[in-house]
C-alpha cells in the first residue's frame, strides 16, 4: 500500500526531498503523497524515507490503498521505465 500524510503534518519540508520517486508534494495544507508514485521505497531502500526522517510520525501506510511488496515492486520497475 501506498503511504499517506495525516493532518498532524507541520509542513516542516523534511520528507519531500527525501522521496526517490518524487511522489511528495506540497497539497493544499500540508503535503500529500502521489499514490501512483508511492512504492514504499521498494526498488530503493529497505524502508521508507519519507517515514524515517518524520519528526511528528504522521506517514501512516494507507488503509485505502492496500498493495503487495509484488505490486510496489511493480510499480517501481514502471516509474523506472518512464
Amino acid at each position: 500500500m501506498s503511504l499517506l500524510i495525516t493532518d498532524e503534518c507541520i509542513n516542516c519540508d523534511v520528507c519531500e526531498p527525501e522521496c526517490p520517486n518524487e511522489a511528495i508534494y506540497m497539497g493544499e495544507e500540508i503535503y500529500e503523497i502521489d499514490k501512483d508514485k508511492c512504492t514504499e521505497c521498494v526498488g530503493h531502500y529497505d524502508e521508507p524515507q519519507c517515514v524515517e526522517v518524520c519528526p511528528v510520525d504522521c506517514i501512516p501506510k494507507d488503509p485505502n490503498n492496500e498493495e503487495t511488496e509484488d505490486q510496489l515492486m511493480l510499480k517501481y520497475e514502471r516509474l523506472m521505465a518512464e
